[in-house]
């Protein structure tokens, strides 16, 4: 048998401009390719976002290793600061450049390879799942959250999940993710009374109010951290009141907050929080003070175990390094399945995500395709 391409496969999904919420042709590509290698695919579209769930094996076996990952990309931005056109998908030097290649387009190709290639070579006693979404960069509402709502209507299930998103911050193999901190986000509105500058007492400041809120939540320490968490963030990413007249004082002003949090933390005991200190501005200021929060995802931990062993074992077989099992970093959508089965994640270094002439060294798609076969050999002998 010829091994499946992995980096052909890759340039073939770069070469799909699938923007979120747009398809681009990327999950009907996948969809032909695992059909023709026996697995049984299925679109599970919802709200308008594509997403593809295809296994090979028996429903419901009790071992279903699974992956997961997401075909759609953020937009280009200026496409006239590429170098190489963002969905050319070409390759230069060993490296092969577009919007998607490291994020996750690569990461996708690698273990569908690795997965046609194990289950067509060495068939195993049990079920290997793919569960790819069109909406992880969006709002990620119909995306992995579908697939699962599918999965429980219709008997499907993982026993094991590995996300493949890009983990490792310099190398191949130095970091796996078993766990995200949580986040969320506060806007505040402070409402005064406006007035002239010459005339403070005739007005209510909202400036002051908002100053003093926004300095108490960002000088509060969180936490000290966890055994498997940093410490805990506040940012305040905005302050604006959109008055452009200096001897105004203005009737109300704005600002927002974003809190990552870690396992010592819900979003609803830091909502609480932020609630009880707008309150207690908004008595000290004599100012109303509003607040509406989004909490995006909670924190959790796969902890160190069987499953972390086993995808560890493999990255260091595969590239010699001892991978370190981390938190960091934003999120992912294991924070959806995390309530279904035990996940990490592992995938590429992921230094030019997001970026102009965002690329991926050829060598690491062939590297990170052979750490998944060893995955999934290992899991099921």
């Amino acid at each position: 048998m010829t091994p499946t391409d992995a980096v052909a496969l890759t340039a073939d999904l770069i070469r799909c401009p699938s923007v979120t919420p747009e398809e681009g042709g990327a999950l009907a590509l996948l969809e032909a390719t695992l059909a023709d290698a026996g697995f049984t695919c299925t679109r599970v579209d919802r709200g308008g976002v594509a997403n593809l769930y295809a296994r090979w094996g028996a429903k419901g076996h009790a071992r279903t290793f699974g992956f997961n990952g997401h075909t759609d990309v953020v937009p280009v931005g200026d496409a006239a600061a590429w170098t190489h056109p963002p969905f050319g998908a070409e390759a230069v030097d060993g490296v092969l450049f577009g919007r998607g290649a490291t994020d996750m387009k690569s990461g996708v190709a690698a273990f569908a390879a690795a997965a046609i290639d194990f289950v067509t070579e060495t068939p195993p006693d049990g079920a290997v799942v793919l569960a790819i979404t069109g909406d992880e960069e969006g709002d990620a509402t119909d995306g992995t959250v579908a697939l699962l709502d599918w999965m429980e209507t219709q008997g499907e299930a993982m026993s094991a999940c590995l996300v493949g998103e890009p983990t490792c911050p310099q190398r191949m193999g130095e970091m796996i993710k078993i766990g995200r901190r949580g986040s969320m986000t506060a806007w505040f509105t402070v409402r005064g009374v406006q007035g002239h500058s010459a005339y403070p007492h005739r007005a209510k400041n909202p400036l002051p109010a908002m100053a003093r809120l926004m300095d108490r939540l960002a000088s509060h320490e969180l936490d000290r951290g966890t055994d498997h968490f940093d410490a805990s963030t506040l940012a305040v990413v905005t302050i604006d009141t959109g008055n452009a007249a200096t001897n105004v004082i203005p009737a109300e002003c704005r600002a927002a907050v974003n809190i990552r949090f870690n396992d010592t933390h819900t979003g609803a005991g830091l909502t609480d929080w932020l609630q009880a200190e707008a309150d207690r501005i908004a008595g000290e200021f004599d100012v109303r003070v509003e607040m509406k929060v989004k909490v995006s995802a909670e924190s959790f931990l796969t902890p160190p175990g069987p499953l972390s062993d086993l995808v560890s074992a493999a990255v260091e077989a595969e590239t010699g390094v001892r991978p370190e099992l981390s938190t960091t970093g934003g999120t992912s959508d294991a924070r959806f399945i995390k309530s279904h089965c035990p996940v990490v994640e592992f995938g590429l270094v992921g230094k030019t995500m997001h970026q102009v002439d965002e690329c991926v060294e050829i060598d690491q798609i062939h590297q990170l395709k052979r750490v998944y076969g060893r995955i999934l050999a290992d899991y099921f002998a």
